[in-house]
């Protein structure tokens, strides 16, 4: 069971940062969530598998996954959780640029064209990354079920996903560590 207080918690004690910040979608903030101080976490990454399965239990899909690195330990946590479910369960892997050797694949992981997927990613502000790993995936011949976000900063991801007609479920929001989101102007 998905101990929700909990995960927000440590967010709050290790990935939580407060400053003057530049994001990757060249937004600033006055805030930072550091992912992968909880994902690369024992605590961290086992709750956020958890949470996520619960939040995906009433959608049929195939496999899980996004774009590497920041998705890698997510989809991890989540088949190991699965697996100690007796679920069965692929994931995957986008790269940011193909392989230039081997195969010369975009996407890796035991996924194949007709599986149901799931795209998720640590922290969504514009959702840039994930809908780049989502393009990808549906190249590749991939149904592309749910964008899913363990923290949403509530600045475009959602309507982002929802221009592209792909469903999205976060966690948690930003609002669940007291901070509203920026006004856009």
């Amino acid at each position: 069971m998905y101990d929700r207080q909990n995960l927000i918690d440590l967010i709050r004690e290790r990935a939580l940062k407060f400053g003057d910040f530049t994001l990757v979608s060249g937004k600033k903030s006055t805030y930072y969530l550091d992912g992968k101080q909880i994902t690369l976490h024992s605590k961290g990454v086992r709750l956020v598998g958890q949470g996520i399965l619960d939040l995906l239990s009433d959608v049929e899909f195939d496999a899980i996954g996004g774009m590497s690195i920041g998705a890698d330990p997510i989809v991890g946590g989540i088949l190991s959780v699965a697996s100690e479910a007796d679920r069965d369960l692929s994931g995957f892997m986008v790269r940011k640029e193909a392989k230039e050797h081997g195969t010369k694949k975009y996407v890796e992981g035991p996924v194949n064209p007709g599986d149901k997927v799931i795209i998720i990613d640590d922290v969504f502000t514009t959702g840039g990354s994930a809908l780049q790993a989502a393009d990808r995936l549906i190249e590749f011949g991939c149904e592309v079920v749910m964008m899913v976000a363990v923290i949403d900063r509530m600045q475009g991801g959602a309507e982002n996903c929802a221009k592209k007609n792909l469903p999205f479920r976060t966690l948690l929001t930003i609002q669940d560590f007291g901070i509203d989101p920026p006004k856009e102007d």
